[in-house]
């Protein structure tokens, strides 16, 4: 008896629902609707757990233990001088609530700068990142890549991650010259 009540209520409360139509507002209804603009993101990113796609005496699979594997991101802080390297990163981390949007900064960010009339790109931080063995070591390099003639590489320090980390903030990006 209490299912066939319960079944009843909702097929009552479905056809009300489904009754129901859209009206259109006006430009003054229209102007106090307020909402949000922006990307709102998720993901789950997994980097290199197996390994890197260079097979030879230095790269292999992760489970060589051996060799090396994962990604390499290398930049050189000045022109003709060493690399700077991220190293040996895999692993897997996961977000939820990264926001994009475009900001616009009209003052002199509460008496700290100078004045600055333009959008920025705001990427909002997720409240949680969740690390699941991620790893990398942070290097100097003689080349970018360890591939090239004359490398020579000093590990400064490794990391390994695992479990939440929480963010608060945002991050801003100030575009640079004439797009």
């Amino acid at each position: 008896m209490l299912s066939q009540f319960i079944a009843a209520a909702c097929g009552v409360v479905l056809a009300s629902a489904a009754s129901a139509e859209m009206t259109r507002l006006d430009d003054q209804s229209l102007a106090a609707v307020s909402g949000q603009g922006g990307i709102y993101l998720s993901g789950d990113i997994s980097i290199n757990e197996l390994g890197g796609p260079v097979d030879n005496s230095y790269f292999g699979r992760c489970e060589e233990t051996t060799k090396k594997c994962g990604a390499r991101f290398a930049y050189q802080l000045r022109e003709n001088g060493g690399w700077m390297v991220l190293d040996d990163i895999r692993g897997n981390f996961a977000f939820e609530g990264l926001t994009l949007r475009v900001r616009s900064i009209n003052s002199g960010f509460g008496g700290d700068g100078e004045l600055f009339d333009r959008d920025v790109l705001e990427l909002g931080l997720p409240d949680v990142v969740r690390f699941n063995d991620v790893r990398f070591k942070i290097a100097a390099s003689s080349t970018p890549r360890p591939t090239d003639p004359g490398f020579q590489q000093t590990d400064i320090f490794s990391v390994q991650m695992r479990g939440d980390v929480i963010m608060e903030g945002n991050l801003l990006v100030f575009p640079e010259g004439h797009p």
